[in-house]
């Protein structure tokens, strides 16, 4: 199943996606929800962030080769993470399907993409173990962890290089069926493949990081795990789109705009 989160004329609603149409329910995934008559051509509505979340967390560094890139290009020895710690980003910085990237005014050249496998949490959670970890997720979704790298080398904090508003694109809906030994994801700028990778290849899978997590907090439903993503990233510029496709899920895709203040 498919859920949704759109807005059409003056309403805000959750839908479910039924082929090139959405359901209108009252209620949302997070809780128990009835279906409604009203049905909406999904070009006729506006798909907005599938939900915003109650906690919004990042796996950060979790792919081989993502983490060998990433050191070689600042001359630094390759160190691979020795346990699953988990870091966290911001809302504000959250836009939806086809909304813009808008790249600051005072940013450099180094504005990068990262397609990202997210984690959508449907039920309260601890102390779970990696043979039960998943029974807490409600589903996923896709997510493009934008990353200024020259803010993210020079400031003392992700404040800016990570949280930037609009930089982190997530939908376009929560696929409750997708498999994650089956998903593949493929980046695409400008309608060209630049790289694609099992998603489920992780130092780190969920499973461990739902577990380790839980060991000292609750997940609750709404919450969000950005799970980090592999290989090289490339620089975006003003006219670009930007495309993160995984297996069973579907593609994300955002235009890419510089601010001129």
């Amino acid at each position: 199943m498919r859920f949704c989160r759109f807005s059409s004329d003056t309403i805000t609603s959750y839908g479910i996606v039924d082929g090139e149409e959405i359901i209108e329910i009252q209620g949302t995934p997070f809780e128990p929800y009835q279906t409604t008559s009203v049905r909406r051509s999904i070009h006729d509505v506006t798909l907005l962030v599938p939900f915003v979340p109650k906690t919004f967390y990042a796996a950060g560094l979790n792919y081989l080769s993502h983490i060998t890139e990433t050191a070689e290009s600042r001359g630094e020895e390759v160190k691979l993470p020795k346990k699953p710690d988990i870091g966290y980003r911001a809302n504000n910085a959250l836009i939806g399907q086809n909304e813009p990237i808008v790249i600051p005014a005072e940013a450099t050249d180094e504005v990068q993409y990262e397609g990202e496998l997210v984690v959508v949490i449907g039920k309260e959670a601890k102390h779970l173990s990696e043979e039960n970890a998943l029974s807490c997720v409600l589903g996923y979704t896709i997510g493009n962890d934008v990353s200024e790298r020259s803010w993210q080398r020079s400031d003392r904090t992700m404040w800016r290089s990570k949280n930037t508003d609009t930089f982190k694109p997530m939908g376009p809906w929560i696929e409750t069926d997708a498999q994650l030994d089956k998903m593949r994801t493929t980046i695409k700028l400008n309608g060209t493949e630049v790289y694609q990778f099992a998603t489920n290849d992780m130092l780190f899978g969920v499973e461990r990081y739902i577990s380790t997590m839980t060991k000292h907090l609750t997940l609750y439903p709404g919450d969000a795990i950005w799970m980090g993503t592999d290989g090289p990233t490339l620089n975006m510029k003003h006219g670009d789109k930007i495309e993160v496709e995984i297996t069973g899920i579907g593609t994300l895709q955002n235009p890419v705009v510089r601010s001129t203040i």
